[in-house]
């Protein structure tokens, strides 16, 4: 069995307390699904910067963290701000060309072809979504966060995640089977 780790509140008032090597420990037990949800909602362009950002949001926003809430789901809504402000700069979303360039690139390492195109079929229908709807599908279908904490990080009601849900899936699923994917 793995060694005890520390709660995030106890990370989180050592951080309090001045010690920078706590927040590293966060810092590690984070920036993997951190980097994963900016990488669906934003692309890979810029994708180190806006892990930088979310970490150093939350270092700054720290001190006025609420203890009663959920370290987990105060950061992801710190991702989801990062997110929202780096989608009002880009403007509009990787064009199909980017998509096949980056296909070309990555399977000139041999790396197995059906696998690829699966990967960029699903990247391209969830840059087809809207931001909205791509969000409710990354957090609860990919990130696997329950509905209600959906709701927490985006600031709105359960209904409208479950709505949401209801669409992303079933655009996804008409822009898969457009794709010719058997579902």
């Amino acid at each position: 069995m793995e060694e005890k780790l520390p709660l995030d509140a106890e990370l989180i008032q050592q951080c309090l307390r001045g010690q920078s090597t706590a927040f590293r420990a966060l810092y590690r037990r984070y920036q993997g699904r951190v980097r994963a949800t900016l990488h669906q909602l934003c692309g890979p362009d810029v994708l180190d910067d806006l892990v930088q950002e979310v970490f150093l949001r939350a270092w700054k926003g720290l001190p006025r963290f609420r203890q009663s809430a959920q370290f987990s789901t105060w950061l992801y809504r710190i991702t989801w701000n990062v997110a929202t402000d780096c989608r009002r700069h880009q403007g509009k979303v990787r064009s199909h060309h980017q998509s096949l360039s980056a296909l070309e690139t990555r399977t000139s390492d041999s790396v197995n072809l059906n696998q690829l195109h699966y990967q960029d079929l699903v990247q391209r229908g969830l840059q087809a979504l809207s931001l909205d709807h791509r969000a409710v599908l990354i957090l609860h279908d990919l990130e696997d966060l329950p509905q209600q904490t959906v709701a927490s990080i985006l600031d709105i009601p359960l209904g409208t995640v479950k709505s949401r849900l209801h669409h992303a899936r079933a655009a996804m699923r008409q822009f898969l089977q457009q794709d010719g994917v058997q579902l």
